[in-house]
């Protein structure tokens, strides 16, 4: 039995150690992207799947011995991925979607590492129930889970802070090693108990195989409550950021629900959890539906937190309720990973391509709602009454929801970056020459244009004439110079240009200079040269000789959730290289929820770079700005048009330096 229970343990907490391990080392390759999560767990839960249904046939179909000694030979064959590091040659080299490319290099990394921890809490209870007749295995199935909950929790504040990220691969491969040996020994020593039908007793001979609809049941459940998961998490990470623990947390309630419901019937009380359910799943729909509540972050992050706790604890607590008995235990994984995969699939591949925007959990509550009443139909008619009361509610909140997404929308576009939307209003009722458009990426004003032929040109929102930036392109007026431009938005720095002008920009998404040309006119008005590199900027810039830049503007962090990688000792060395020696790099730091402006006063004294920061005040309802600009030029820091707007900074000696190995956004919460 203990041996049993530490391989299980092992496995779990390795499976899921991994997970934000390897996510958070390629997440800079695919320019920060919060969907990389996304797209990391299509592949874990596809692994987990494939696992599962290799445990199903090696105990359906195999001899004990043989299955031994095939398990044991890809335990042994699974040490030649050691150490699970990616490899460079993986780094994306252009702007196609890149799900496939990450789905091909977590396969290429750790597939058979992570298809070997998949297999072991299905088979090692089925190697218990053989050795231990009569005794239930799924308490194992429980401490699986709770192995996993722990690693999550536990990597962003134990393991996140204090190893790079190379470290913590080798020490989870070290920690792989050791799982193969417990693995190993186990499977070897199962090799001479009797089959899983022989050892049945024959008083709890095993019943008949559960059918189409109980099967059908468990796929559903699995489905939505790992919709749910995936869902909640895109909804967090796209308003603050893609970090770890933002990933982690909601996975960490799915697992602790499963946790709860297969410990034990006590956890799991149909009526109370039902009654919850109505409640959490009316407030989540509410909060989805009303703009005010929008970046009101701390109710969002209760709210999403408890609601998932709450159709979590249904789906799984239902799945509980309907599990099988042992015989059949390796079928019934199989199903609900493939439930899993499923909403991994829906969540990470299908909504993007079908839905305009993040509409998935939306839809999600409702089909929960639904679900609620496929299973209860036998209740009392108050309780349908209520469930239908939900489902209509539910219904009206994603009505609303796309009623105001696409209000005074002129183009919606979805892609694996993110939702683009162009908006066209009037500044004043009735006034044609004020009217304006809009770039919105996900709910962040992404650059805007008068549409009057004579205010066009006209810089706004965070680049007027007073911010950061402006100073500084105004600052080189009247000398020809090169501008190098991280996120292209709708092209606003291009106003800035004169004919003899280079402004080059760098953006990840493909569909950014397409609407930027079609919908703006900024880049065809500007008489300066305009070039537009596609792919991760970070990644074009270090293939890509000197640039000679007088002006790098890295407009990256503007929008709540941010790509580290551009913000980092390696980025601003890299950076330096395309500059002039009287090159100003120009970070635009505005943001909700991080502040970002210590982080690179430390970076700054680590490069010897003067520093100011710039702080645009919005006169009127205007748009604010914080601009920090870095430069070796000590005379332009002094010009009086910068010394004027400067504000001071505090440095925070404590702080660790931000490099690609390791970063702390929990350092620059806002209070």
């Amino acid at each position: 039995m203990p041996l049993h229970a530490a391989t299980i343990f092992l496995s779990a907490f390795l499976l899921f150690l991994v997970q934000p391990v390897l996510a958070k080392q390629i997440l800079p390759w695919f320019g920060g992207a919060a969907v990389v999560w996304t797209s990391c767990m299509v592949f874990f839960q596809l692994a987990l799947l494939l696992g599962y249904a290799y445990s199903h046939w090696a105990v359906s179909r195999l001899a004990p011995a043989r299955q031994a000694a095939l398990h044991v030979a890809l335990l042994v064959a699974s040490l030649a991925a050691l150490p699970v590091i990616p490899a460079e040659a993986w780094k994306p080299d252009g702007a196609a979607n890149p799900v496939g490319r990450i789905l091909l290099l977590l396969a290429a990394t750790v597939g058979l590492p992570y298809f070997l921890l998949s297999t072991t809490s299905p088979l090692v209870q089925s190697w218990f129930a053989r050795e231990y007749p009569g005794s239930s295995p799924y308490r194992l199935f429980a401490m699986s889970n709770l192995a996993s909950m722990l690693a999550l929790l536990g990597y962003p504040f134990l393991v996140e802070p204090w190893l790079a990220s190379p470290q913590q691969s080798v020490a989870w491969s070290w920690g792989y090693a050791l799982f193969v040996a417990a693995a190993a020994a186990l499977a070897w020593r199962s090799r001479g108990l009797p089959a899983l039908a022989e050892a049945t007793p024959a008083r709890a001979a095993p019943g008949p195989r559960p059918g189409a609809g109980t099967m059908l049941l468990w796929f559903a459940l699995a489905t939505l409550g790992s919709v749910a998961m995936l869902g909640v998490s895109n909804h967090l990470t796209q308003n603050i950021a893609a970090i770890p623990l933002l990933w982690v947390v909601p996975l960490a309630i799915y697992l602790l629900t499963f946790i709860l419901c297969f410990e034990g019937s006590r956890p799991y009380r149909r009526d109370a959890w039902l009654g919850a359910l109505v409640w959490l799943v009316c407030v989540m729909a509410w909060f989805l539906a009303d703009k005010r509540l929008q970046f009101e972050i701390g109710w969002q992050v209760a709210v999403f937190a408890t609601g998932l706790f709450g159709v979590c604890m249904f789906c799984h607590g239902e799945l509980a309720r309907l599990r099988p008995e042992p015989a059949h235990l390796t079928l019934f994984y199989l199903v609900v990973s493939l439930g899993g995969v499923a909403g991994g699939v829906l969540v990470g591949v299908v909504a993007p391509l079908v839905l305009p925007g993040y509409l998935e959990l939306e839809i999600c509550l409702a089909a929960v709602a639904f679900l609620a009443l496929v299973v209860n139909a036998d209740r009392p008619r108050p309780v349908i009454a209520a469930l239908c009361a939900v489902i209509a509610f539910t219904s009206g909140a994603l009505a609303w929801r796309v009623e105001k997404f696409t209000e005074d929308t002129v183009l919606v576009e979805r892609n694996f970056y993110g939702v683009l939307r162009v908006k066209e209003a009037l500044a004043r009722e009735g006034d044609p020459e004020t009217r304006y458009r809009s770039l919105v990426h996900g709910a962040i004003l992404h650059g805007e244009q008068w549409m009057a032929e004579k205010y066009r040109r006209a810089a706004t929102t965070y680049y007027k004439t007073g911010s950061g930036i402006g100073r500084t392109l105004l600052a080189f007026e009247g000398r020809a110079i090169k501008v190098g431009v991280i996120g292209l938005g709708a092209g606003t720095l291009a106003t800035y240009g004169d004919a003899d002008d280079t402004y080059r920009f760098y953006d990840i998404n493909p569909a950014v200079p397409r609407v930027a040309r079609e919908q703006f006119t900024y880049l065809a008005d500007s008489p300066a040269r305009i070039e537009v590199v596609l792919g991760d900027a970070r990644l074009s810039l270090e293939r890509e000789a000197p640039q000679g830049f007088d002006v790098l503007a890295v407009d990256a962090f503007s929008g709540d959730s941010i790509p580290v990688h551009l913000i980092t000792e390696e980025a601003i060395g890299t950076y330096l290289r395309h500059m002039k020696p009287g090159g100003v790099i120009a970070f635009h730091v505005s943001n909700r929820f991080l502040d970002l402006k210590p982080v690179l006063l430390a970076l700054a004294g680590r490069a010897g770079l003067e520093y100011a920061y710039v702080h645009e005040k919005g006169e009127d309802g205007g748009t604010t700005s914080d601009w920090v600009l870095l430069t070796r030029d000590k005379r332009f820091i002094l010009q009086p048009s910068i010394v004027e707007v400067t504000e001071p900074v505090a440095p925070q000696p404590g702080w660790r330096p931000w490099t690609d190995a390791y970063n702390n956004l929990l350092q620059v919460w806002r209070e």
